[in-house]
């Protein structure tokens, strides 16, 4: 699967590695990318191992609001 979420609040490349370790920190997760211009993450999971929801949470855990 491939999910693309709108961000707030993406403001530096501290926010970016962040955003990357926490996203990775879920099992099923293949690759993320982070555009700081559009305010977007990009991921391909396996959805076997996990939902957006899943995603989501461990993105506003971070202290990002997905909008």
């Amino acid at each position: 699967m491939k999910s693309i979420l709108k961000l707030s609040k993406i403001k530096s490349f501290d926010d970016v590695a962040l955003l990357r370790e926490a996203v990775a920190h879920n099992e099923g997760v293949i690759a993320c990318q982070v555009s700081v211009e559009k305010n977007e993450i990009s991921i391909i999971y396996d959805d076997y191992f996990l939902n957006e929801e899943d995603l989501i949470q461990s993105i506003e855990e971070a202290g990002f609001t997905v909008i």
